[in-house]
């Protein structure tokens, strides 16, 4: 009887055979092809990304009208690995990645591992500006969430949990990381598993779009718990922002009767937030022009996006929308 394959890549796609080649590609760049299955979960694409899919040597399952939940979900059903990795069709995988995620998890103590996305070289300033929202990471270190674009983890913890929720549009990775570290699971960061994002946004209209999209189901997952002072801000803040914008809007409405410093206090309660994102999304080397206004752009965006999605809905499908235009 033959062993299984040790790890079943899992990749929903829509619409993007383009990104989804260069991905496949950068998998068959790892070798090991006989310990790695390939699963792409296709979503109703009227491109050509099944055929890339299947030339590649993937099995392309159809799954039409679902969520990337229920995509992954899917996927990790059919798959025969003894590892899941999750992986966007938007993300290319280091050619060392595959060596160094059977090595890490070859520690039984360790249940799933990642690292944050890497920006592109070739990203434009607002794209390098975005790309420092994300932590920086040397070595290996203990984390509370992964991203489920580049994500591996022990097939029997995934499906011990119950999976990705499927009633979530965003943030079903930090839902999932969340109920595994309450059963005890341990998860890890890696720089070795370095993968580049290739969907980051490029412009501010697009940022603005990602972050009400992503913002949408952030306040209900991070009150699922397990709560803690580090998840206190992602919780907080967007309320103060929100509050803040309102304010701003009554400002202005009662300007004529009651003056401006309404407005002023207003806006400068949502400067405070913004400044601080701001501060941390400056390059640590010298500060160019590009750097600036990326930082500026991106703070701002990302602010008033969160505060937005507390009232305010996108979909999926208009952030990729918005994001191709």
């Amino acid at each position: 009887m033959t062993a299984g394959p040790a790890i079943t890549f899992i990749i929903p796609v829509r619409n993007d055979e383009a990104r989804l080649a260069q991905c496949l590609a950068s998998i068959g760049r790892n070798g090991h092809a006989g310990a790695c299955e390939i699963l792409v979960i296709d979503n109703g694409s009227i491109d050509g990304s099944v055929a890339v899919a299947r030339r590649a040597g993937a099995t392309a399952i159809e799954l039409p009208h679902a969520t990337v939940a229920e995509m992954r979900n899917t996927g990790a059903k059919a798959a025969k690995g003894t590892f899941l990795a999750f992986v966007d069709a938007d993300h290319l995988l280091d050619s060392g990645w595959v060596t160094a995620a059977l090595e890490i998890l070859d520690d039984e103590g360790i249940t799933a591992a990642g690292a944050p996305y890497a920006t592109p070289n070739d990203a434009n300033w607002l794209q390098r500006s975005y790309g420092r929202l994300r932590p920086e990471l040397k070595g290996s270190e203990p984390v509370d969430w992964l991203g489920s674009g580049n994500l591996i983890l022990r097939a029997g913890a995934f499906h011990q949990v119950g999976g990705f929720d499927t009633s979530l549009e965003t943030c079903e990775d930090v839902d999932l990381c969340n109920r595994l570290r309450l059963r005890g699971f341990r998860l890890i960061a890696d720089e070795r598993l370095r993968s580049v994002h290739l969907g980051d946004p490029a412009t501010v209209r697009a940022v603005f779009f990602g972050e009400l999209w992503r913002g949408r189901d952030n306040m209900r997952v991070t009150l699922r718990g397990p709560l803690s002072l580090r998840a206190l801000p992602s919780l907080l803040i967007p309320i103060w922002n929100l509050a803040a914008l309102a304010s701003v809007v009554l400002g202005l409405a009662i300007w004529p009767w009651a003056g401006g410093l309404w407005a002023v206090v207003a806006v400068s309660a949502l400067m405070l937030t913004v400044a601080l994102r701001f501060w941390r999304l400056l390059p640590r080397r010298a500060w160019a022009a590009g750097d600036l206004l990326g930082a500026v752009a991106v703070a701002a965006t990302y602010e008033v996006a969160r505060a937005m999605a507390l009232v305010a809905r996108a979909t999926h499908r208009t952030r990729r929308e918005v994001a191709k235009a």
